[in-house]
């Protein structure tokens, strides 16, 4: 009797790849971004100014998404509502003039080298500072008040404002100029577009973050924790890691990329005031309310978005502007409740 064919009766293992099934890719909220864009092209009329509109729009959705970023990977982790995030903008913006100001003459100076060494530096000391900063707001502030969002936002609110008066006690009430470093001034023509070089350099700087932010979270393993915390903290906690030292990483990082943020629009307004960062906070939430609550994709995309909005809408129905972002917000949720990347259900 011949002997069963074994390699015929079971069939082969699966490969790793076979057996984790690929999820697919949602394009629909990428699209967004280049169908406004070219939906606006024949409203606006003028090639040269759409151009312009769209660059500063990504401009200031860059700056925008500095800010925001960190916010979202807070809430997302930590579940935190933290109003008091406008304080490390205001900190870090005013942290830079601890730079800028004696070194004007690098400032003033003709030289694309020293302009871009000071400006560097300004950032290193603004990112130091907000992020011990944030090391103390979370360890006094926000660790008593986890798991309780109406404390969170009363006490995080709080210190918001008393960052804002420990500002103006040391730095003054008034307002402080902040000067744009002579080589960072003025225009680049294309055709008839004229391009501030500024807002290519906040286009640069955004997207250097948001290229950092994605390796780190995808390729790393304190990336690969952070996403699995944002999941299920739990779970990362059942598996033996301190999903706790994640907690205060996270809350620093985020500290200091509002204190980037703050540099890049301090250097934008080209005026720093105590409150500067209180006033962007609203733009901020909406923009983490459309990316979806701990999606760092989602938070770029909603930045462009509203600031792409709210540029396109000045230009042509001006008395809209204001609103244009409460629009888009309530748009985005008709169609997608949990935001354009949701993360967390909260």
């Amino acid at each position: 009797m011949s002997e069963p064919n074994v390699s015929a009766a079971v069939s082969p293992a699966p490969t790793f790849s076979e057996a984790l099934p690929k999820i697919p890719m949602d394009w629909a909220p990428l699209l967004l971004v280049p169908v406004l864009a070219l939906l606006m092209l024949p409203l606006v009329g003028s090639f040269p100014t759409w151009v312009t509109l769209t660059i500063a729009g990504l401009a200031m959705g860059m700056m925008i998404f500095i800010m925001a970023s960190g916010l979202t990977l807070v809430f997302g982790l930590m579940d935190v509502l933290n109003f008091g995030h406008g304080a490390f903008v205001s900190v870090g913006a005013f942290a830079a003039t601890l730079v800028l100001l004696p070194l004007r003459g690098w400032v003033e100076a003709d030289s694309v080298l020293l302009n871009l060494g000071v400006v560097g530096l300004a950032i290193v000391v603004a990112m130091l500072v907000t992020g011990v900063l944030g090391w103390a707001f979370e360890r006094l502030i926000v660790m008593p008040v986890y798991g309780q969002h109406l404390k969170q936002i009363l006490i995080t609110m709080g210190g918001m404002i008393v960052a804002e008066q420990m500002i103006t006690v040391i730095w003054g009430p008034e307002q402080i100029p902040l000067p744009l470093p002579e080589t960072f001034r003025g225009a680049l023509i294309f055709g008839d577009a004229a391009i501030e070089k500024y807002r290519l350099i906040a286009v640069a700087v955004g997207l250097a973050v948001f290229v950092t932010m994605f390796l780190v979270l995808n390729r790393t393993k304190i990336g690969l924790l952070i996403r699995a915390g944002v999941e299920n903290g739990e779970m990362v906690e059942a598996l033996g890691y301190r999903i706790r030292r994640l907690f205060v990483g996270v809350f620093v990082a985020g500290s200091a990329l509002a204190g980037l943020g703050g540099v890049m629009w301090g250097l934008y307004k080209e005026t720093l005031t105590a409150a500067m960062g209180s006033e962007i906070m609203v733009m901020v939430f909406i923009v983490i309310i459309i990316g979806g609550l701990g999606s760092v994709g989602g938070c770029f995309l909603g930045a462009v978005l509203v600031a792409l909005v709210a540029n396109y809408t000045g230009f042509l129905i001006p008395k809209l502007a204001l609103a244009s972002n409460i629009l888009l917000m309530v748009a985005i949720l008709l169609w997608r409740p949990q935001g354009l990347y949701a993360v967390v259900k909260r």
